[in-house]
Protein backbone atom coordinates (compact mmCIF):
# COMPACT_ATOMS: atom_id res chain seq x y z
CA UNK A 1 0.00 0.00 0.00
CA UNK A 2 1.58 3.72 -1.25
CA UNK A 3 1.76 6.09 1.79
CA UNK A 4 -0.12 8.42 -0.54
CA UNK A 5 -3.13 5.92 0.05
CA UNK A 6 -2.77 5.48 3.75
CA UNK A 7 -2.22 8.99 4.06
CA UNK A 8 -5.28 9.28 2.45
CA UNK A 9 -7.29 6.77 4.67
CA UNK A 10 -6.19 7.82 7.61
CA UNK A 11 -7.29 11.70 6.74
CA UNK A 12 -10.88 10.04 6.05
CA UNK A 13 -10.82 8.26 9.20
CA UNK A 14 -9.66 11.47 11.33
CA UNK A 15 -12.32 13.57 10.18
CA UNK A 16 -15.15 10.76 9.05
CA UNK A 17 -15.19 12.47 5.55
CA UNK A 18 -14.11 12.01 2.45
CA UNK A 19 -14.64 14.74 -0.23
CA UNK A 20 -14.42 13.89 -3.97
CA UNK A 21 -10.96 14.91 -4.71
CA UNK A 22 -10.08 12.55 -1.93
CA UNK A 23 -11.79 9.56 -3.37
CA UNK A 24 -10.70 10.52 -6.80
CA UNK A 25 -7.22 10.02 -5.28
CA UNK A 26 -7.59 6.76 -3.19
CA UNK A 27 -9.08 5.35 -6.78
CA UNK A 28 -6.00 6.53 -8.78
CA UNK A 29 -3.54 5.03 -6.29
CA UNK A 30 -5.24 2.39 -4.89
CA UNK A 31 -5.51 0.79 -8.71
CA UNK A 32 -2.35 2.10 -9.98
CA UNK A 33 -1.41 -1.26 -10.44
CA UNK A 34 -4.37 -3.02 -11.59
CA UNK A 35 -4.86 -4.77 -8.22
CA UNK A 36 -6.28 -4.69 -4.75
CA UNK A 37 -3.83 -5.57 -1.85
CA UNK A 38 -4.78 -6.67 1.21
CA UNK A 39 -4.05 -3.82 3.51
CA UNK A 40 -5.80 -1.60 1.28
CA UNK A 41 -9.07 -3.41 1.76
CA UNK A 42 -8.54 -3.15 5.02
CA UNK A 43 -7.64 0.68 4.85
CA UNK A 44 -11.31 1.17 3.11
CA UNK A 45 -12.84 -1.10 5.58
CA UNK A 46 -11.47 1.22 8.00
CA UNK A 47 -12.67 4.59 6.18
CA UNK A 48 -15.95 2.76 5.58
CA UNK A 49 -16.25 2.13 9.47
CA UNK A 50 -15.91 5.74 10.22
CA UNK A 51 -17.70 7.95 7.71
CA UNK A 52 -20.46 10.22 8.97
CA UNK A 53 -22.45 9.44 5.42
CA UNK A 54 -21.90 6.94 2.54
CA UNK A 55 -22.23 8.99 -1.03
CA UNK A 56 -23.40 6.51 -4.10
CA UNK A 57 -19.38 7.83 -5.20
CA UNK A 58 -17.75 6.32 -1.99
CA UNK A 59 -19.89 3.03 -2.37
CA UNK A 60 -19.15 2.42 -6.12
CA UNK A 61 -15.48 2.31 -5.00
CA UNK A 62 -15.90 0.53 -1.76
CA UNK A 63 -18.03 -2.50 -3.43
CA UNK A 64 -15.76 -2.38 -6.38
CA UNK A 65 -12.31 -2.51 -4.72
CA UNK A 66 -13.25 -5.30 -2.00
CA UNK A 67 -14.85 -7.24 -4.61
CA UNK A 68 -12.05 -7.28 -6.65
CA UNK A 69 -9.86 -8.47 -4.23
CA UNK A 70 -12.25 -11.36 -3.10
CA UNK A 71 -13.12 -12.80 -6.57
CA UNK A 72 -9.89 -12.43 -8.14
CA UNK A 73 -6.65 -12.00 -5.91
CA UNK A 74 -6.20 -15.97 -5.33
CA UNK A 75 -7.08 -18.39 -8.49
CA UNK A 76 -8.97 -19.67 -9.84
CA UNK A 77 -10.79 -15.84 -10.73
CA UNK A 78 -14.70 -15.34 -10.18
CA UNK A 79 -14.51 -17.95 -6.83
CA UNK A 80 -14.33 -16.87 -3.17
CA UNK A 81 -11.64 -18.61 -1.32
CA UNK A 82 -12.94 -19.68 2.04
CA UNK A 83 -10.45 -18.50 4.02
CA UNK A 84 -11.43 -15.22 2.28
CA UNK A 85 -14.99 -15.95 3.09
CA UNK A 86 -14.37 -16.39 6.70
CA UNK A 87 -12.78 -13.34 6.83
CA UNK A 88 -15.00 -11.16 4.81
CA UNK A 89 -17.90 -12.71 7.51
CA UNK A 90 -15.39 -11.47 10.32
CA UNK A 91 -15.04 -8.33 9.11
CA UNK A 92 -18.08 -7.57 8.20
CA UNK A 93 -19.75 -8.58 11.31
CA UNK A 94 -16.79 -7.16 13.77
CA UNK A 95 -19.92 -5.70 15.97
CA UNK A 96 -22.86 -8.33 15.40
CA UNK A 97 -24.47 -6.87 12.82
CA UNK A 98 -23.96 -5.35 8.91
CA UNK A 99 -23.36 -1.44 10.04
CA UNK A 100 -23.73 -0.03 6.29
CA UNK A 101 -25.08 0.15 2.91
CA UNK A 102 -21.88 -0.22 1.23
CA UNK A 103 -21.38 -4.28 2.96
CA UNK A 104 -25.18 -4.70 2.17
CA UNK A 105 -24.12 -3.76 -1.35
CA UNK A 106 -21.02 -5.65 -0.99
CA UNK A 107 -22.43 -9.03 0.23
CA UNK A 108 -24.69 -8.47 -3.16
CA UNK A 109 -21.97 -7.50 -5.88
CA UNK A 110 -20.21 -10.59 -4.86
CA UNK A 111 -22.92 -12.74 -5.23
CA UNK A 112 -23.91 -11.29 -8.88
CA UNK A 113 -20.28 -11.52 -9.98
CA UNK A 114 -19.13 -14.74 -8.24
CA UNK A 115 -19.51 -18.47 -10.34
CA UNK A 116 -19.62 -20.00 -6.43
CA UNK A 117 -19.33 -19.07 -3.17
CA UNK A 118 -18.54 -20.93 0.00
CA UNK A 119 -21.83 -21.82 1.71
CA UNK A 120 -21.25 -20.15 5.02
CA UNK A 121 -21.09 -16.68 3.20
CA UNK A 122 -24.26 -17.93 1.27
CA UNK A 123 -26.04 -18.46 4.73
CA UNK A 124 -24.54 -15.29 6.30
CA UNK A 125 -25.43 -13.00 3.54
CA UNK A 126 -28.84 -14.69 3.57
CA UNK A 127 -29.43 -13.43 7.03
CA UNK A 128 -28.00 -10.04 6.72
CA UNK A 129 -30.44 -9.36 3.68
CA UNK A 130 -33.46 -11.00 5.98
CA UNK A 131 -32.08 -8.05 8.63
CA UNK A 132 -31.73 -5.38 6.17
CA UNK A 133 -35.19 -5.63 4.90
CA UNK A 134 -36.88 -6.31 8.55
CA UNK A 135 -34.98 -3.30 10.64
CA UNK A 136 -32.86 -1.20 8.54
CA UNK A 137 -33.55 2.03 7.02
CA UNK A 138 -32.04 4.70 5.45
CA UNK A 139 -30.94 5.21 1.49
CA UNK A 140 -28.94 2.93 -0.71
CA UNK A 141 -26.97 3.21 -3.49
CA UNK A 142 -29.37 3.04 -5.97
CA UNK A 143 -31.38 6.23 -4.52
CA UNK A 144 -33.79 3.82 -2.62
CA UNK A 145 -34.71 3.44 0.53
CA UNK A 146 -34.63 0.86 3.45
CA UNK A 147 -37.68 0.89 5.34
CA UNK A 148 -39.32 -0.77 8.77
CA UNK A 149 -42.31 -0.55 7.94
CA UNK A 150 -43.08 -3.14 5.27
CA UNK A 151 -41.36 -4.00 2.20
CA UNK A 152 -41.26 -1.68 -0.30
CA UNK A 153 -39.87 -2.23 -3.96
CA UNK A 154 -36.11 -1.06 -3.05
CA UNK A 155 -35.99 -4.00 -0.79
CA UNK A 156 -37.87 -6.24 -3.04
CA UNK A 157 -34.97 -5.65 -5.64
CA UNK A 158 -32.58 -6.43 -2.84
CA UNK A 159 -33.97 -9.45 -2.59
CA UNK A 160 -34.50 -10.12 -6.15
CA UNK A 161 -30.92 -9.77 -6.91
CA UNK A 162 -29.39 -11.29 -3.92
CA UNK A 163 -31.49 -14.77 -4.57
CA UNK A 164 -30.98 -14.98 -8.24
CA UNK A 165 -27.79 -14.24 -8.39
CA UNK A 166 -25.34 -16.94 -10.17
CA UNK A 167 -23.18 -17.13 -6.94
CA UNK A 168 -26.29 -18.51 -4.62
CA UNK A 169 -27.34 -21.75 -3.45
CA UNK A 170 -28.82 -22.82 -7.25
CA UNK A 171 -27.81 -19.99 -9.37
CA UNK A 172 -30.45 -18.39 -11.57
CA UNK A 173 -32.86 -20.69 -8.55
CA UNK A 174 -34.45 -20.54 -5.82
CA UNK A 175 -33.28 -23.16 -2.99
CA UNK A 176 -35.39 -24.34 0.04
CA UNK A 177 -33.21 -22.40 2.11
CA UNK A 178 -33.97 -19.19 0.03
CA UNK A 179 -37.70 -20.44 0.23
CA UNK A 180 -37.87 -20.37 4.13
CA UNK A 181 -36.32 -17.00 4.11
CA UNK A 182 -39.22 -15.34 1.96
CA UNK A 183 -42.11 -16.84 3.72
CA UNK A 184 -40.49 -15.40 7.61
CA UNK A 185 -40.67 -12.04 5.35
CA UNK A 186 -43.47 -12.83 4.24
CA UNK A 187 -44.93 -13.79 7.98
CA UNK A 188 -43.43 -10.70 9.55
CA UNK A 189 -44.80 -8.15 7.55
CA UNK A 190 -48.25 -9.33 6.61
CA UNK A 191 -50.90 -6.35 6.59
CA UNK A 192 -48.07 -3.60 6.22
CA UNK A 193 -47.96 -1.12 3.46
CA UNK A 194 -46.09 -3.86 0.77
CA UNK A 195 -44.87 -2.73 -2.68
CA UNK A 196 -46.54 -4.85 -5.40
CA UNK A 197 -42.91 -5.74 -6.08
CA UNK A 198 -42.86 -7.59 -2.80
CA UNK A 199 -45.83 -9.68 -3.58
CA UNK A 200 -44.40 -10.59 -7.01
CA UNK A 201 -40.83 -11.28 -5.55
CA UNK A 202 -42.56 -13.89 -3.43
CA UNK A 203 -44.65 -16.02 -5.44
CA UNK A 204 -41.97 -16.47 -7.86
CA UNK A 205 -39.33 -17.09 -5.62
CA UNK A 206 -41.32 -19.72 -3.82
CA UNK A 207 -42.59 -20.95 -7.32
CA UNK A 208 -38.98 -21.44 -8.32
CA UNK A 209 -37.86 -23.67 -5.39
CA UNK A 210 -41.13 -25.54 -6.04
CA UNK A 211 -41.24 -25.71 -9.81
CA UNK A 212 -37.66 -25.04 -11.12
CA UNK A 213 -35.23 -26.43 -13.06
CA UNK A 214 -31.30 -25.98 -13.47
CA UNK A 215 -29.55 -26.65 -16.75
CA UNK A 216 -26.15 -25.05 -15.14
CA UNK A 217 -24.68 -26.62 -12.38
CA UNK A 218 -21.66 -24.93 -10.89
CA UNK A 219 -18.15 -25.97 -11.01
CA UNK A 220 -16.20 -26.08 -7.25
CA UNK A 221 -13.29 -24.11 -7.11
CA UNK A 222 -10.85 -27.05 -7.02
CA UNK A 223 -12.55 -28.02 -10.58
CA UNK A 224 -12.31 -24.77 -12.22
CA UNK A 225 -9.00 -24.26 -11.13
CA UNK A 226 -8.12 -27.76 -12.82
CA UNK A 227 -9.91 -26.21 -15.76
CA UNK A 228 -8.05 -23.08 -15.53
CA UNK A 229 -4.96 -24.53 -15.69
CA UNK A 230 -5.71 -26.76 -18.69
CA UNK A 231 -6.92 -23.90 -20.30
CA UNK A 232 -3.62 -22.15 -19.72
CA UNK A 233 -1.58 -25.07 -20.88
CA UNK A 234 -3.18 -24.57 -24.58
CA UNK A 235 -0.37 -26.58 -26.15
CA UNK A 236 -0.28 -30.38 -27.23
CA UNK A 237 -3.50 -31.35 -26.68
CA UNK A 238 -5.35 -28.36 -27.73
CA UNK A 239 -3.35 -28.31 -31.00
CA UNK A 240 -3.51 -32.26 -31.80
CA UNK A 241 -7.51 -31.91 -31.44
CA UNK A 242 -7.19 -28.69 -33.70
CA UNK A 243 -4.63 -30.00 -36.53
CA UNK A 244 -7.40 -33.31 -36.78
CA UNK A 245 -10.28 -30.98 -37.07
CA UNK A 246 -8.21 -29.20 -39.80
CA UNK A 247 -6.96 -32.82 -41.33
CA UNK A 248 -10.62 -33.67 -41.94
CA UNK A 249 -11.91 -30.69 -43.46
CA UNK A 250 -8.50 -30.55 -46.10
CA UNK A 251 -8.88 -34.16 -47.15
CA UNK A 252 -12.78 -34.08 -47.76
CA UNK A 253 -14.05 -30.42 -46.81
CA UNK A 254 -18.04 -31.42 -47.99
CA UNK A 255 -17.64 -34.66 -46.16
CA UNK A 256 -16.14 -33.17 -43.42
CA UNK A 257 -18.69 -30.25 -43.05
CA UNK A 258 -21.52 -32.17 -43.63
CA UNK A 259 -19.92 -34.43 -40.45
CA UNK A 260 -19.03 -31.61 -38.30
CA UNK A 261 -22.78 -30.56 -38.99
CA UNK A 262 -24.03 -33.64 -38.10
CA UNK A 263 -22.76 -34.32 -34.87
CA UNK A 264 -23.47 -30.82 -34.09
CA UNK A 265 -26.89 -31.01 -34.84
CA UNK A 266 -27.39 -34.20 -33.27
CA UNK A 267 -25.84 -32.73 -29.78
CA UNK A 268 -28.10 -29.84 -29.68
CA UNK A 269 -31.01 -32.51 -30.45
CA UNK A 270 -29.91 -34.38 -27.35
CA UNK A 271 -29.14 -31.40 -24.87
CA UNK A 272 -33.13 -30.11 -25.51
CA UNK A 273 -34.41 -33.35 -25.17
CA UNK A 274 -32.27 -33.85 -21.84
CA UNK A 275 -33.21 -29.71 -20.92
CA UNK A 276 -36.76 -30.62 -21.55
CA UNK A 277 -37.11 -34.03 -20.02
CA UNK A 278 -35.61 -32.22 -16.93
CA UNK A 279 -37.76 -29.62 -16.81
CA UNK A 280 -40.69 -31.71 -17.44
CA UNK A 281 -39.45 -33.95 -14.22
CA UNK A 282 -38.37 -30.66 -11.79
CA UNK A 283 -41.60 -28.86 -12.45
CA UNK A 284 -43.96 -31.50 -10.90
CA UNK A 285 -44.48 -31.27 -7.16
CA UNK A 286 -42.72 -33.67 -4.73
CA UNK A 287 -44.17 -35.05 -1.99
CA UNK A 288 -41.75 -33.73 0.15
CA UNK A 289 -42.33 -29.91 -1.89
CA UNK A 290 -46.22 -30.48 -1.00
CA UNK A 291 -45.44 -31.62 2.11
CA UNK A 292 -43.28 -28.41 2.88
CA UNK A 293 -45.49 -26.18 1.45
CA UNK A 294 -48.85 -27.68 3.27
CA UNK A 295 -46.63 -26.90 6.29
CA UNK A 296 -46.18 -23.69 5.88
CA UNK A 297 -49.68 -22.52 4.65
CA UNK A 298 -51.31 -24.50 7.14
CA UNK A 299 -48.42 -23.40 9.89
CA UNK A 300 -51.51 -20.06 11.42
CA UNK A 301 -54.33 -22.30 10.22
CA UNK A 302 -55.46 -19.81 7.64
CA UNK A 303 -54.40 -18.92 4.03
CA UNK A 304 -53.71 -15.29 3.23
CA UNK A 305 -53.25 -13.13 0.62
CA UNK A 306 -49.86 -13.74 -0.86
CA UNK A 307 -50.27 -17.48 -0.17
CA UNK A 308 -53.33 -17.63 -2.06
CA UNK A 309 -51.51 -15.96 -4.70
CA UNK A 310 -48.79 -18.59 -4.57
CA UNK A 311 -51.78 -21.24 -4.80
CA UNK A 312 -52.95 -19.67 -7.79
CA UNK A 313 -49.49 -19.28 -9.56
CA UNK A 314 -49.09 -23.03 -8.94
CA UNK A 315 -52.52 -24.38 -10.00
CA UNK A 316 -52.54 -21.91 -13.25
CA UNK A 317 -50.04 -21.13 -13.82
CA UNK A 318 -50.42 -16.81 -15.02
CA UNK A 319 -46.85 -14.85 -13.73
CA UNK A 320 -48.58 -11.71 -15.20
CA UNK A 321 -51.24 -12.04 -12.28
CA UNK A 322 -48.53 -13.17 -9.24
CA UNK A 323 -47.93 -9.09 -8.47
CA UNK A 324 -51.56 -7.36 -9.86
CA UNK A 325 -52.51 -6.20 -6.23
CA UNK A 326 -50.43 -5.23 -3.06
CA UNK A 327 -50.50 -7.00 0.41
Amino acid sequence: MSMHFRDLADRAKADGVISPDELRALRQTGWADGKVSPEEVDALFAVNDVLAATSPEWCDFFVEAVSEWVLNSTPPKGYVEDTVADWLIQRVDHDGKLETVSELELLIDIFERSENTPQQLRDYAVKQIETAVLTGSGPTRSGGALDTGGINATEAGLLRRILFASGGDRPAAISRNEAELLFRLKDATLGQNNAPEWKMMFVQGVANYIQGYQTHVQLDRGRAGQLETFIANNGINVGGFVGKMINVLTTNPLKGFRDLAAERAEAEARTARDRFAEADVEAQVTSGEQTWLDGKNQADNRIDELEQALLDFLAEGLPDQAGSATS
